[in-house]
């Protein structure tokens, strides 16, 4: 009964800093509302004795990839220049894809916990089967693309740091070091 209390204030915990790290207007605010996130994450893992990921989750992703976000939001912000509220265009069709993005996952979600159900005998689903089933190292398990993600997930902040560097020509300080 505790564990599910924990885990419910822990699922609780990740939604409502989830949203708060995409609704907050301030960048440094949601770089910390995405490392609340993480640590619920670690949480989770904690929670389910899968201390290496725990240990993992802590020390790269809130660790790690948040100094490197902290960092580059730093290095790439310039205080005198005003940033323009997005035109509201923009803003429904990133709110159409991230809706039908929503509904994917949804859909693979569903469609992989009704496999995991096939895959296990027995009448009751053992927590153990389901983390071989999301995190193990067969075929139709789920190490890989979690590490994907995180090479992609770096790769994005690396082409982030480079597009928001990318300047016009109008900084006097660029050359200071020639």
């Amino acid at each position: 009964m505790t564990e599910q209390i924990i885990f419910y204030i822990l699922a609780i915990v990740i939604a409502v800093f989830s949203i708060l790290a995409v609704t907050s207007k301030q960048v440094v605010r949601s770089a910390t509302y995405l490392l609340f996130v993480l640590l619920g994450t670690a949480g989770i893992y904690m929670l389910l004795n899968y201390y290496f990921l725990f240990a993992v989750q802590v020390s790269v992703y809130a660790g790690g990839i948040m100094v490197l976000f902290i960092m580059a939001i730093f290095l790439t912000h310039k205080p005198g220049i005003d940033v323009n509220p997005q035109d509201s265009w923009k803003v429904k069709s990133s709110a159409v894809l991230s809706l039908a993005g929503l509904v994917l996952c949804g859909y693979i979600i569903l469609n992989n916990v009704t496999r995991v159900y096939r895959f296990v005998k027995g009448d009751e689903l053992q927590m153990q089967d389901i983390g071989t089933a999301m995190m193990g190292t067969d075929k139709y398990q789920y190490l890989l693309p979690f590490e994907v993600i995180s090479v992609l997930l770096l790769a994005c902040i690396v082409g982030a740091i480079l597009i928001a560097r990318k300047d016009n020509g109008n900084d006097e300080n660029i050359n200071k070091l020639d």
